[in-house]
Order: structure tokens, then C-alpha cells, then sequence
């Protein structure tokens, strides 16, 4: 098979979908790596490296595309990039299609194959997803604490306080990967930190393994209760495929004392408040009802090289099988694989993804029973 691995063309987007060493590896079985010029320059991996490895370095996206038989990315494609997909291409990527109809249409009028990333589901666990959700968690927390700063707008909290003065207080809204790697960035500064969630025995893993964070059944009076004395909100809550649920309304962050900051790590899929709109690494931020959000849409491309390799770590496996037996063999041998198809031949194969758009939805079970 041809792997393709185009140049990321997202503002600010520096990770890249493949490292070297998983391109040697995938030569090393007999397929052919194509990448494109400076593709990993922005994660410290440079053209040297893939060629080195036996990669092809080609010089412009469309050839990517027109040479590759599986597109290996890490963000979803860009309207310029849409006539490049044609049918049967495998696209394997993080989509966030619940998010975004026009892109979801796109995908169907090309009737490429779409994997997404985020949706490959393991004993209810997103392995896929697993390490950027880390990543964003952590880095919630260091934003966070940099927004409340005066001098960008904030109230001036230092998030673990000093001797005689109280911490300042952390609510994490939603208990998963993200939410626990938030709260223990906060914890470790110091800061009062709360995490809301409603799996109870989720709750009471989480009471054992963070000693200094408490936890609390997530829903709206809680919430509402919590919101004026908070200084930082992080939105972490994720329906696997789905839109984010709409948990902090407009009226609720009137509650909220000014220079309170807000980071919606959900926005990838929506964003988990209703004044959440995706923003970039160059303007992260804006205000709405004196709250500072923050709700930059890929936010582990800041730390590229890290999240880079995270990601090929997890990813690779899946590549690999993909290359080796194509898409009907690679869903047979990993029925956990096949969660991750979004879309196929035209058709909406995730069922949170119709929900999402009100369009027709096949089973992916289905179209593969016969293959």
C-alpha cells in the first residue's frame, strides 16, 4: 500500500501523522511511504529523517494525495482539501464529524473511507484519543493559571496561593482522561480542585487515586452552585463520536466573577458551553460576560514533538494493519478498529454522527458482514 502523509495545514498545527521510525517500519514491510516536504519540520522531525528511513519526500499536497492509497493526518481535512479525497481512499485522522455537517458532507460526497481517531473504542476505553486528551488535560490547567494573570485580563489568582493566603479554586467538569489529567496538574499546584462527574464508581476511583481533589455528581444545581467562587473552569466532557452536551449556559457564567477563566477542552466536538467558539494558538482567547475563554480547538499542536509521538505510539498498530490486509481484512482481524469508521462509499456508518446531522445511518457491521 501507498501511505501518504501530508503537511498538516491547520493555523498552528505543527504535529505530524507519522514519526520516521514508523516509517521505516512500514517500508520495512514492503509499503510505500510518501511525505510531504517539511510534514515534520514543525514536531522537530525533518525531511532528512523520513528519507533516511525511506520515505519519498514529494513536494506538494496534491501529489500526496493523488499517490496515496491511505492518508495518514493528524487534524481533519480543510475545505482546500476536500476535492483532493477521492472514493475509496482511506483517511485516517482524528474527524470530530459530529462537530462540523459541511465536512461530514464532504467526506460523503467523496466516498473516501473515514476513520476517525477518536471513535476507535477498546473495553470502553479511546486509546486513540487516550494521549491528546492527556495532553490537553495537563496543559488546561497551564493556560489556565496564565489567563488568571492580571496582565492578561484575569483576576490576578495564583492558582496554589502562598502561606496565609488560599489556593485558588479549580472545577473540572467531567471525570475521564482529560479531566483527571487536569485536575492532577491543578492538585500539584496546589489549587482547591473539584471534579464533577456523574459515574459514580468513576467517582470513587477518582476519590482513592486524588487524594487532595473532591469530587461531586455533576449536574446543574451543582454546578451552578460551584460557578461564582471558581477561578478556573475546565470543560472536559466528552460523548465518544457525539457533540459535547451544552452543560454551562450563557445566564450561568453570569454568575461568575469577572476575570474568571474558562478552558473548553470539549470544543473539538462543540465545545460544553453554549459562548464556546474554536479559536487558535495565535488568539487563543476572548471574552464573553467578563469570563476569559480559552477554547483553542488543537490544543496539544502547542506542545508538537510531545504530541507527536504520543500519537504515533497508539496509532501505528492500527496503520500497520490497515497497510497490511486493507480495510475489509484489517476490521476482521480488529473488530475494535471498525468503531472508528465514520463514514464509507457515501454513507454515515457512526451512529452519533447522524444523530448529530439528522442523515441516514448504516451499520458498519452490516456492510462488512459479507467481505
Amino acid at each position: 500500500m501507498i501511505i501518504g502523509v501530508p503537511k498538516e495545514i491547520k493555523a498552528q498545527e505543527n504535529r505530524v501523522g507519522l514519526l520516521p521510525s514508523a516509517a521505516y517500519q512500514l517500508v520495512k514491510r514492503g509499503h510505500r511511504v510518501v511525505v510531504e516536504t517539511q510534514a515534520g519540520a514543525g514536531s522537530g522531525f525533518p525531511d532528512e529523517e523520513y528519507a533516511n528511513a525511506g520515505a519519498e519526500i514529494l513536494s506538494t499536497h496534491e501529489a500526496i494525495f493523488a499517490q496515496a492509497d491511505m492518508i495518514v493526518k493528524v487534524k481533519e481535512p480543510l475545505p482546500q482539501e476536500y476535492p483532493l479525497l477521492r472514493p475509496g481512499q482511506i483517511l485516517f485522522t482524528y474527524l470530530h464529524l459530529a462537530a462540523s455537517k459541511s465536512l461530514t458532507e464532504a467526506l460523503l460526497a467523496s466516498r473516501c473511507t473515514g476513520i476517525a481517531y477518536e471513535t476507535v473504542e477498546v473495553n470502553r476505553r479511546l486509546p486513540l484519543l487516550e494521549p491528546m486528551s492527556e495532553i490537553a488535560g495537563r496543559m488546561s490547567v497551564v493556560v489556565g493559571a496564565y489567563f488568571l494573570a492580571k496582565h492578561h485580563g484575569g483576576k490576578g489568582v495564583l492558582l496554589g496561593g502562598v502561606p496565609g493566603v488560599l489556593p485558588g479554586k479549580v472545577v473540572v467538569i467531567g471525570g475521564g482522561t482529560a479531566g483527571v489529567n487536569a485536575a492532577r496538574m491543578a492538585t500539584g499546584l496546589g489549587a482547591d480542585v473539584t471534579i464533577l462527574e456523574v459515574d459514580v464508581e468513576r467517582m470513587r476511583f477518582l476519590d482513592i487515586t486524588l487524594h487532595t481533589a473532591h469530587t461531586l455528581y455533576s449536574n446543574h444545581a451543582h454546578i451552578l452552585e460551584m460557578l461564582p467562587s471558581v477561578d478556573l473552569l475546565i470543560g472536559a466532557v466528552l460523548v465518544p463520536g457525539a457533540k459535547a452536551p451544552k452543560l454551562i449556559t450563557r445566564q450561568m457564567l453570569q454568575v461568575m466573577k469577572p476575570g474568571s477563566v474558562l478552558v473548553d477542552i470539549a470544543i473539538d466536538q462543540g465545545g460544553c458551553c453554549e459562548t464556546s467558539r474554536a479559536t487558535t494558538h495565535d488568539q487563543p482567547t476572548y471574552v464573553e460576560e467578563e469570563v476569559t475563554h480559552y477554547c483553542v480547538a488543537n490544543m496539544p499542536a502547542a506542545y508538537a514533538r510531545t504530541a507527536t509521538q504520543a500519537l504515533t505510539n497508539v496509532t501505528y498498530r492500527y496503520i500497520e494493519l490497515l497497510a497490511d490486509h486493507g480495510v475489509p481484512g484489517a476490521f476482521q482481524r480488529d473488530a475494535n478498529l471498525l468503531d472508528g469508521l465514520n463514514v464509507f462509499d457515501g454513507q454515515v456508518t457512526h451512529a452519533a454522527v447522524a444523530d448529530a446531522h439528522g442523515m441516514p445511518y448504516l451499520d458498519a457491521d452490516t456492510i462488512f458482514a459479507s467481505r
